[in-house]
């Protein structure tokens, strides 16, 4: 009995020792050559992305120099488009500028203040039966096609608002310039509700998310100083939720600058500036979609790219607005975050 013991012992020591050492050795291995291909592909990767956005940059501003070098800068307050003016034609920027930014703006306006809306109710009042089909079912607008949402446009939204919205704000403010004149299924109204459709999705499923990271302590901690369901959210979740829900904004509004085909289905495709909102008028990104198969020069393909790249600076300068708004800058005081959450820090309320 002794011997075969004397064995089993001289076999564990020997074996033992190996197999830690064996897996030493490939733990080693493994950090030698599977850290630096991470470092390397992630380096790759963020170098590729900056590359992506350089690459496009360029392409955009040298296909767009000759427009450049013919307009200059004058080429964004022209409000003329023209190109059968001659051999070479005349071209301008303000119109298009003008119906980006009034459609993108307001559709802003409306979708904040509604997106919140939702995100509270999924996150605070909803019960928990529906809260999870309801977030789908919002969600699911994102999965329509652009083309759809402009084809209903024109069929059922754009004569609703002729007919029946249009008329009652013609009545209730057709002292204000912007809601004067006949009513029309095709404008900038129009597309600005078709914007807004498209945005909701995007902004609230963000803002949801936000809301439901908001810490339990925060919650329970104003509950505990008797605050009531309402006071609990403007004191611990709005505030703390409000760099989200400038990010969440500002992605909608990227999607909304940069929306073509659906806007150019219900806008109307006129260039020119009028203070109604319900006439026709054209963004950049309906332009461009609009134009750049059928033009018929080379300035006047310049002159399509100078629009191109005057929405990539716009688009750049959005976001840099939305990281000093988000970082509690100026802009931030503007927000409708900041007036609901007004008297919320007096109380004690954390701010992110």
């Amino acid at each position: 009995m002794g011997a075969p013991l004397d064995s089993e012992v001289i076999e564990a020591s020997i074996t033992s020792p190996a197999r830690p050492g064996l897996l030493a050795f490939r733990s080693r291995l493994s950090d030698r050559v599977g850290e630096p291909v991470l470092q390397g592909l992630s380096l790759a990767c963020g170098l590729g992305a900056i590359g992506l956005i350089v690459w496009i940059a360029e392409t955009v501003f040298s296909q767009a120099g000759p427009a450049i070098s013919r307009y200059g800068v004058g080429f964004i307050g022209r409000t003329v488009w023209n190109p059968n003016a001659g051999a070479q034609g005349a071209y301008g920027a303000l119109d298009f500028i003008y119906g980006t930014l009034v459609t993108s703006l307001l559709s802003l306006l409306l979708v904040t203040p509604i997106a919140i809306a939702i995100a509270i109710y999924l996150t605070e009042l909803a019960p928990r039966l529906i809260r999870r089909p309801v977030a789908i079912l919002v969600e699911l607008l994102a999965a329509i096609p652009s083309v759809i949402l402009g084809l209903w446009g024109i069929v059922i939204l754009g004569p609703f608002l002729a007919n029946h919205l249009e008329p009652l704000l013609r009545s209730l403010l057709g002292w204000l310039p912007l809601f004067a004149g006949p009513a029309s299924p095709y404008g900038i109204l129009t597309a600005t509700a078709i914007l807004t459709i498209m945005t909701l999705p995007i902004v609230t499923s963000i803002v949801r998310e936000v809301f439901a990271t908001t810490p339990t302590e925060l919650r329970e901690g104003a509950y505990a100083l008797g605050a009531t369901r309402w006071e609990m959210i403007r004191m611990s979740v709005l505030p703390t939720a409000r760099a989200g829900i400038v990010g969440a904004v500002m992605l909608g509004l990227g999607r909304a600058l940069g929306e073509a085909i659906a806007v150019t289905q219900v806008i109307g495709n006129a260039a020119q500036i009028r203070a109604s909102l319900y006439q026709p008028g054209v963004t950049l990104a309906a332009q461009l979609a609009n134009e750049y198969q059928s033009a018929t020069s080379n300035l006047d393909t310049a002159s399509l790219m100078y629009l191109g790249a005057i929405l990539l600076v716009i688009s750049l300068l959005v976001n840099l607005a939305a990281r000093l708004i988000a970082r509690g800058g100026p802009g931030a005081r503007i927000l409708p975050v900041r007036l609901l959450t007004r008297g919320g820090q007096a109380r004690g309320a954390t701010v992110g």
